[in-house]
């Protein structure tokens, strides 16, 4: 082998990395928006729990993605524990208690297919059950920095109430603002967990978040001044209270715009 030859190879395989890697990115791209895809489907019944998805050949030509991308876009959802596959048997979705529902993914799916008042009823469940607990441990710990944190989110508020603002953005840093000033890791690691369902939740409390009402805003201000005061029990009974009026605005606007789509 002469010294030219060995001199080419390196040149060869330097041209062919870059293009190596841009197919690598692209076939990544491809493999989540038909992970997306599907899994927009899964959530909304589309494909049924229990049901086999189409074999593999009707897929590829459907997304019209290679055999590698629907194999990491199934690798995708199965991590979710949204689907299965079994030998002989083919992919099939898995039950609906198996999903992973604190998936940012999947959470997200839900709620940008129509959730259902039964879906958000039981994320309020979870809300109850570690707001108002949060709260009590917020107003016990009463550090600076985390009130002052809290504080400035309520500020916030204030400024964007008729939605002219980042009045959303603000109401996320308020909870959780609350979540972390416990200091407690597993509460602000579920205060992540749920960041989209709270996203979403408060568009819909607010009415398409065109402004929150002066009554839920004077909820929130009650909430930190319990907790800016060390009054554990006030602190939790005022965010039960504003999760519960909340869940009721909910209710409210859900039921308007199913009146607003049969008409």
């Amino acid at each position: 082998m002469t010294n030219a030859a060995v001199r080419v190879r390196p040149k060869s395989q330097a041209r062919a990395a870059p293009f190596a890697a841009k197919r690598a990115e692209i076939e990544r791209n491809l493999s989540d928006q038909v992970a997306a895809a599907l899994g927009r489907e899964i959530v909304r019944g589309v494909h049924a729990p229990g049901s086999q998805l189409p074999n593999a050949a009707e897929m590829c030509a459907r997304f019209k993605v290679s055999r590698t991308a629907l194999r990491e876009a199934y690798s995708l959802l199965s991590a979710k524990a949204l689907i299965a596959a079994r030998p002989k048997t083919g992919t099939r979705v898995r039950p609906r208690q198996e999903w992973n529902l604190f998936d940012p993914d999947v959470l997200a799916w839900h709620l940008q297919s129509e959730p259902t008042g039964a879906f958000i009823a039981d994320l309020f469940v979870l809300r109850q059950m570690t707001e108002p607990a949060a709260a009590a441990l917020a107003a016990q710990s009463r550090a600076r920095p985390t009130i002052d944190r809290i504080a400035e989110a309520y500020a916030r508020m204030e400024r964007f109430k008729d939605g002219s603002g980042e009045l959303i953005e603000a109401d996320l840093d308020f909870h959780m603002g609350i979540l972390g000033a416990t200091g407690n890791p597993f509460l602000t690691a579920l205060g992540g967990l749920i960041h989209a369902s709270l996203q979403c939740t408060f568009r819909f409390s607010w009415e398409g978040a065109a402004r929150i009402h002066d009554s839920r805003l004077h909820q929130h201000g009650a909430i930190l001044e319990a907790i800016r005061a060390g009054e554990p029990e006030a602190a939790s009974e005022r965010m039960r209270e504003l999760l519960s009026d909340s869940l009721e605005d909910v209710r409210v606007f859900l039921a308007k715009r199913r009146a607003r789509t049969k008409g």
